[in-house]
């Protein structure tokens, strides 16, 4: 039987270096992904990149004042923090409390502190209501995304072998 030449034995530690170093940078986190999963399945409706700094909205129609509400968020790590909101009354669920500014008959609400660090986000698409997801400037209706079904929101970090797979 014939022995391990010392240049075999370097050449397969070598090759299990090699291999260690590619499965470490491959798995290893590089970028954030803002996921729209189901409340209840945990089905992935929608897995968008994000960067620092990202912003998230929700767009939609107030069910009792019928008048438009947009929520905004700054990603921040894992967490969507609440840097902005726009309604045109005040009705169930909106800011009653707080200075808000009117910009040609929108009311705005921009806090000078984050009041809301979210690491999940719950969202109910209504139908009626016609929930619009914007992700920096793209649009996803959220209402056919979905099914109207109940999701939550969330950042989550992605690896290299992620967003190839």
């Amino acid at each position: 039987m014939g022995r391990l030449s010392q240049q075999n034995v370097g050449a397969a530690l070598l090759a299990l270096v090699v291999f260690g170093f590619v499965l470490v940078v491959v798995t290893a986190p590089i970028g954030a992904v803002l996921v729209v999963e189901d409340i209840d399945s945990g089905e992935r409706y929608v897995a968008e990149p994000v960067n620092e700094g990202s912003t998230v909205a929700l767009e939609y129609t107030h069910s009792v004042e019928k008048s438009r509400v947009y929520d905004e968020y700054r990603v921040d790590g894992q967490t969507l923090v609440n840097t902005r909101m726009e309604f045109e009354s005040y009705g169930w669920g909106l800011p009653a409390r707080v200075n808000v500014t009117n910009v040609n008959g929108t009311l705005v609400y921009e806090p000078a502190e984050p009041i809301t660090e979210l690491e999940r986000l719950s969202v109910s698409p209504g139908r009626i209501a016609g929930h619009t997801l914007i992700v920096d400037e793209r649009r996803y209706d959220l209402v056919a995304v979905t099914d109207a079904n109940d999701v939550t929101l969330h950042i989550e970090r992605q690896s290299l072998l992620e967003m190839i797979l």
